[in-house]
Order: C-alpha cells, then structure tokens, then sequence
C-alpha cells in the first residue's frame, strides 16, 4: 500500500529475492551451492548508486537487481552478472556477434517486476505552498503573447529566465496556437542535472491540433524555467477547461496492475504492426492517477485513470529524445494509440 517509489522499488527487490529463495527451498537446493544469474547491465547499477559501477553516483533509482539484498549476495560471490559492464546497445551489438535472432536483439526492454513501477500510486493529491504560484507562471507561458501585455510580477520572471530567443519563439508559438498549461496534482521520478528528482508534471492541452515542434520546445523550456517540474506531457481529446485538483486512489492492486498489462500489451502490439517498433527505441506505458474532463459543478469524484505512452530514441539507454510524431514515428499510429485507450477518459504523450 506504499506510494513512494522508491520503497516501492525495494520491496519488489526484497521480494524478488524471497521469492527465489523460497524456490531454492521448494527444489531441495543447498543455498551455500546456489548462485543468481543476472542481466544486470551497467545503467542498472548506476541508476542505483551501487559502488560496483561508482563511488560517486547519485541515486536516481533503485533497480530490483541491485537492492541491499543483492549486494549481501554480491559481496559473498553469489551472483552472476556478465554483462554488468555493458549498457544496452553495447549487449545488442554482443547478440548480433552471437548470432542471435534480430527480433530477440531488437526487442524492446520490457520491465519484468518493473512493470509495478511504471504505476504512479497516490492516496492524496501532490499539491504544496508553490501549486499556485507556478500555476501561474505556466498561464504567463501558454498565453505569452497576450501576457506581454499585461503588467505582472510574475511576468519579468519568466523573461529573467528566459533569453530574448526563447521569448521570440514563446510569441510566435502562442500568437498561432491556444494552449492551456497547469500542474498535475501527481510527481514523478527523473533526472535534472546528474541528480534524481521528484517533481510536478505540466500538463498542457488545446484546442487545435497539437503542433509537435513547438510542444517539444516547452517540453524543454518550462523545466528549465521551473525547477519543482520534471517532465511535460501532452494531453490528448478537448481541451482541459478544469485540471484535476486530487487524484484516484491507486495501489499495487491486482486490477490496477491488469489494466496497465492490457495498455502495455495493446499498445507495443500496435508499434509492432506499424512497423514503426525498430525505429523506436523503447516505448514505456505508464499508469497515472489522474480523471480528466469531470463536470465541477456535478462534483464527481476521481475514480478513473490515464494511460501515458512515452516514445524514446537513445543509443545508449542513458541519455535521449522524445520520438517526435510525424517525424520518427507517424501521426496516424499516436491516434492509433489514443483510440486502444478505452481504459480512461484520458491518453497522454
């Protein structure tokens, strides 16, 4: 019933060791005589700040493969793992010196026990003292060209923090689009530097089609003006008139965890036939708390959640882009996506 990740991530990994050692047990094994084999690669363990890979990485994540659990295990030479100097494309390039099939080498790193992190659980909305305020520097951003108009304290930070480049490009983007920017009442893990964060999300939303060069400007733009936001989506369908204020409860649950299988399953079988799943490096499918598009006069409680489908292009697994639509991957296979998300009112990029 935790909602940090980061607890979450560990009990899976103590759990994943419980597990195993409960199967040592079933099959008659001696566990002085049992080694663990692992695919541990070396993103995992920098991720994890494990001292195999550096004594000075920060923890962003803890992977279930590199739990306090494992490394007892590790330190009494119990656990096999050959390729924990390589990153992802380096064991790639391995499989095909191999031999091995292209499907299998090609294939996208699908979670496993991971699969539980990729729910954003929550029991109460993610709202502090600076929700309003940069609410309200994410209104100046979206409707910067009627802003500049208007006097207003918050407006000079946005131009301190901004160069007269990114204002030009702000002006040319919000005189030809109507977007609509707010925080989400949820936070999510990342990275802002070297550092892990947890942070707001900002969602944005319009009327018009969305127009992907200049979402993936604000994408970059807005987390570097506001630094308690670490990540920028997309949210597809109306415009939000109402952004959510609280949020579904959401656990562990076997019905949570079955409806984020079935949205996986649908949707990678869909990049799959487009034929587009090579060009993809991975695409994550994340669950999130969140019910858009509630009548706030009827009062309706959260009870419904939204799918997210983050398309990534990276050579290293460490680093990357957004797969930009129209351009790594086309338009017509995101809207094939949004019509599979029957689960919610809601699809997000």
């Amino acid at each position: 019933m935790t909602t940090s990740p980061e607890e979450k991530r560990k009990i899976i990994g103590d759990t994943f060791v419980k597990i195993a050692n409960e199967v040592i047990g079933e099959m008659n094994l001696k566990p002085e005589e049992v080694f663990l084999a692992q695919g541990t690669l070396r993103p995992d363990l920098i991720e994890s700040a494990s001292l195999v890979a550096s004594g000075k990485a920060e923890l962003i994540k803890t992977h279930h493969n590199d739990t306090e659990l494992i490394r007892k295990l590790r330190e009494e030479g119990k656990v096999i793992e050959p390729l924990k100097d390589f990153h992802k494309d380096e064991v790639r390039v391995l499989g095909r010196e191999l031999g091995l099939p292209e499907e299998l080498v090609s294939r996208h790193p699908f979670p496993g026990p991971g699969l539980a992190i990729r729910v954003i659980c929550a029991e109460e909305p993610y709202i502090c003292k600076d929700f309003p305020e940069t609410n309200n520097i994410l209104k100046i951003v979206a409707d910067f060209s009627a802003s500049v108009k208007k006097p207003h304290t918050l407006l000079q930070r946005v131009k301190a923090c901004t160069t007269e480049e990114d204002q030009e490009k702000l002006m040319q983007i919000t005189s030809l689009h109507s977007l609509n920017a707010f925080l989400l009442p949820i936070k999510t893990v990342g990275v802002q530097g070297d550092c892990r964060s947890y942070s707001y999300v900002c969602g944005i939303s319009s009327k018009d089609e969305p127009d992907w060069e200049s979402l993936i400007f604000l994408a970059r733009l807005i987390p570097r003006m506001c630094h308690n936001i670490n990540r920028v989506v997309y949210i597809f369908g109306p415009p939000v008139k109402e952004p959510p204020t609280d949020v579904t409860p959401t656990f562990l649950t076997t019905g949570v965890l079955s409806t984020l299988r079935q949205a996986d399953f649908e949707a990678q079988n869909i990049l799959r036939e487009s034929g587009y799943a090579g060009k993809i490096s991975q695409m994550p499918v994340i669950l999130t708390p969140l019910h858009f598009d509630r009548d706030p006069l009827q009062k309706q409680p959260s009870c419904q959640r939204s799918v997210v489908i983050r398309t990534f292009i990276t050579s290293d697994f460490m680093t990357g882009i957004p797969a930009t639509p129209g351009n790594e991957i086309p338009v017509e296979v995101i809207y094939v996506f949004l019509l599979m998300c029957i689960f919610s009112t809601s699809f997000i990029l």
